[in-house]
């Protein structure tokens, strides 16, 4: 009988909980649910003559929701789909040239790209005025190639165990034995009639090789060993006269998906689930990517004094945990996306296990200088 009561109590008091909270679990979460109650029942007991008689409800309740909480976001947990592991190709060395990704070198055509890696699964322009054609099975085995008008391959990068080399270079080198294979690297590109010095604090190193300009980045979190890769042909980096490419709607768009593809592909060589695009929250962070171009400053708080989530909070974004990295003077969504990986707190947000989404916005200031705000969500 008392096992009995417990129970029609239980489920009165669960009752009652949902009835008056139950808005708020369904549109914030849990969490926002428990907390807003814990709010309402504490301003309850401010009187000192029903603190005490309510104490021991107090503390049986603040349980209840508390293992209530964790249930529920354990079953939220379980119901995310495991990603399925997709096979390695087998990679051989270079026929010709120094470097190849998947087995792929510059000048092949971009018929043997796809008989080897299938489809592309999305194309937009990068700053070399051709586009990036992004390939992956859901960011498994992911690289990018560029193509010139012959269909011929004049780019490739992948910053996933795809990169083989005559010398032994590969993903998970370290940058001394880079040095000790490729000698010295270039200190600066000629861009028109301009000199560019090349300062990258040791985050990568450009070498001139096989006609072509390799640029490998190093990771700092991971004892400076090779990251990733970027090959470009020669010819189209020297057709690139200024250091900054032209801006337009097309090039920002460019770089906002494909600081998404990066950053998934990222998340996935650390075995993470793969983040959905948002394009409420991606406003969220172009407006402030204008803002900044505009205004000419670089911080999280605007000049209203407006931090992320208040901005987030404007736009009628609901959230139960949200992050925001920002970039700016990288020429390209590479260079922005490979900088940020070596910046630990924008690194945690980009590898944080439990966001779910990411909305990118790119805009470019009078020098044609793009800014990049990557606002992430958990809902």
């Amino acid at each position: 009988m008392q096992r009995l009561f417990n129970i029609v109590v239980l489920i009165l008091l669960l009752g009652a909980f949902w009835h008056g909270y139950g808005k708020d679990i369904q549109e914030s979460g849990v969490k926002a649910g428990v907390s807003s109650f814990a709010s309402d029942f504490h301003s309850l007991i401010n009187g000192p003559e029903v603190s005490n008689a309510l104490e021991k409800l107090n503390t049986g309740v603040t349980n209840l929701m508390g293992a209530l909480t964790e249930k529920l976001d354990s079953a939220t947990d379980k119901e995310r789909p495991e990603t399925e592991k997709v096979k390695k190709p087998a990679l051989e060395a270079p026929a010709e040239a120094s470097f190849s990704v998947r087995n792929i070198e510059l000048g092949d055509s971009k018929d043997k790209v796809e008989k080897l890696a299938g489809g592309a699964q999305r194309h937009t322009l990068n700053e070399y005025g051709v586009e990036w054609y992004t390939y992956h099975e859901n960011y498994q085995n992911f690289f990018m190639a560029a193509y010139d008008t012959d269909n011929k391959v004049v780019g490739l990068y992948t910053d996933q165990d795809l990169i083989s080399s005559k010398q032994g270079i590969k993903r998970g080198t370290p940058k001394a034995d880079v040095a000790e294979k490729l000698g010295e690297p270039i200190t600066k590109l000629l861009k028109g009639n301009v000199y560019y010095q090349i300062k990258s604090d040791g985050e990568y190193e450009m070498f001139e090789m096989d006609k072509s300009y390799v640029t490998i980045f190093y990771d700092k979190h991971e004892n400076d060993t090779v990251t990733s890769i970027q090959i470009i042909d020669a010819d189209l980096e020297k057709q690139k006269s200024s250091y900054f490419a032209a801006a337009s709607t097309e090039l920002k768009q460019g770089f906002e998906y494909q600081l998404f593809d990066l950053t998934n592909a990222a998340r996935v060589n650390h075995d993470l689930s793969v983040l959905s695009w948002d394009k409420r929250v991606k406003v969220t962070a172009q407006d402030h990517s204008k803002d900044m171009a505009v205004n000419q400053y670089f911080n999280h708080t605007n000049l209203e004094g407006k931090s992320p989530f208040d901005r987030m909070e404007d736009d009628k974004i609901k959230f139960r945990m949200a992050g925001e990295n920002l970039a700016a003077g990288q020429n390209s969504s590479i260079f922005a996306h490979e900088g940020l990986m070596n910046s630990i707190g924008h690194r945690e947000n980009k590898l944080q296990k439990d966001f779910q989404s990411l909305g990118v916005g790119v805009a470019f200031d009078k020098e044609q200088k793009p800014y990049y705000t990557e606002n992430y969500l958990r809902k």
